[in-house]
């Protein structure tokens, strides 16, 4: 396998990297807000839909 390919490779698991992030933290922000969080579960939600999935969707 050439040098390039592998770049190629590793660069287009990356925003699959980045949905995978995002998902798991809308979902544990979810699951906390769900349990009665009042700290946590908005820190996440909008970690997750303000600065993960803009980066998901830019890569």
């Amino acid at each position: 396998m050439t040098k390039a390919k592998e770049m190629v490779e590793s660069a287009g698991s990356r925003p699959a990297l980045w949905w995978g992030l995002a998902v798991a933290t809308l979902l544990l922000g979810y699951a906390d807000l769900w349990r009665g969080g009042v700290t946590l579960a908005p820190i996440l939600l909008v970690v997750g839909y303000c600065v993960l999935i803009p980066i998901a969707i830019v890569k």
